[in-house]
């Protein structure tokens, strides 16, 4: 039965309705709140997610990412850190980590610290992630399937790419976004803002307000700073584009006209399938010589080869093993030259295909002092 209300009553009601829509708006779920429940972090307190961290599920979630991480931490992370610290000792705002799908990971221990970090891959970006809007029973679900998706990055450093465009399109939270984000939250930053943007064939970006345009590649922009950052410190960016590196995909892409607009920046290449060996792929290769001073890569990335005598200064690291079966043609014998001159610096951590300790390579590739001034141009 419907009831008629009088004119105090209504006024009531709707002074409950702005208030309630006041709460709401002071207690706005976050980006960093989202990560961290991703994550199997406690969001922030008061946060509209923190009653998330009472379901069963996200309690088992979050014991199996602090387990894998302090496995992680010990076997990997801090000696990638401390040899970056070593080894790497000059280094640019810009990081170019092509191939690398959603694996800030990596580039964030080789390089932490950087202003921007500019990723690409074929993985779908997806939206934004919802963790309110699903059940205790569908939020369970979507985080065994994040941590199946993390698997095999956290145990061999790497992606499996047919496995994860199946996973990331699967379930309720799709794409590489909370995989991003759930790097982020762990590797210690504050997730600021997140953008979905469309880069264009200018090189310049817009926001994506809906379908992605012919010529478009979509992708997204995140801003975040460290956790424990002063007041006031900088924040960084990470860019991830969903786009084709090929020479054709390029040809009808602005990438390489967004990167140069970023200007000089290191660069870092793993487990990349060999596809700079390939020539189909010379256009970004040629790029991430004329455009990077420092290179870290495993043999998956730029052929020795291209590395000019004279313009690079080339540090071998760990051991030097042919690749895997399933890339009969990769083989390089001028690597197992350089390895055999000896001076070769063991490492402490397996990386690549070959993840294994005592079985990775890298490769530090430094441009010359006098020749910077070109690759800034």
């Amino acid at each position: 039965m419907l009831r008629r209300i009088g004119p105090g009553l209504a006024a009531w009601a709707v002074g409950l309705t702005m208030l309630a829509g006041a709460g709401q708006a002071a207690t706005a779920i976050s980006n960093d709140d989202t990560a961290r429940v991703l994550a199997g972090l406690a969001p922030a307190a008061g946060s509209p997610l923190e009653s998330v961290t009472q379901q069963a599920g996200w309690q088992s979630h979050a014991r199996y990412f602090d387990r894998a991480w302090t496995e992680l931490e010990q076997r990997q992370l801090r000696k990638i850190r401390a040899w970056s610290t070593r080894y790497v000792t000059e280094r640019n705002p810009v990081v170019y980590y092509m191939f690398s799908g959603p694996d800030f990971l990596y580039a964030d221990a080789f390089f932490e610290g950087a202003d921007t970090y500019v990723l690409s891959g074929l993985e779908p970006v997806g939206p934004v992630p919802d963790v309110a809007g699903l059940t205790p029973r569908q939020l369970a679900q979507e985080l065994r399937g994040l941590q199946g998706s993390l698997n095999s990055v956290l145990s061999f450093s790497f992606f499996i790419t047919k496995k994860m465009k199946t996973q990331l399109q699967t379930g309720r939270i799709t794409g590489t976004l909370p995989v991003l984000y759930t790097f982020l939250a762990r590797s210690g930053k504050t997730v600021k803002e997140t953008t979905l943007v469309a880069l264009n064939p200018d090189g310049t970006l817009s926001e994506q307000r809906g379908p992605i345009e012919k010529g478009q590649s979509p992708g997204v922009r995140i801003t975040f700073s460290k956790a424990d950052a002063p007041a006031g410190a900088g924040e960084q960016t990470l860019y991830y584009f969903n786009t084709d590196l090929s020479n054709w995909g390029l040809k009808s892409s602005g990438f390489l006209t967004f990167c140069k607009g970023l200007g000089t920046g290191d660069g870092f290449l793993k487990s990349a399938s060999y596809l700079l060996h390939s020539n189909n792929f010379t256009d970004i290769r040629a790029f991430l010589l004329d455009h990077t001073t420092t290179l870290v890569q495993d043999d998956s990335g730029v052929p020795l080869r291209f590395f000019e005598t004279g313009t690079w200064r080339l540090k071998p690291f760990g051991r030097y093993l042919k690749p895997l079966g399933i890339f009969p043609r990769a083989y390089q014998r001028d690597v197992q030259d350089l390895y055999a001159k000896g001076g070769v610096e063991p490492l402490d951590f397996g990386i690549g295909y070959r993840w294994r300790p005592m079985e990775s390579n890298l490769l530090l590739a430094v441009r010359r002092p006098a020749l910077r001034a070109d690759a800034a141009r």
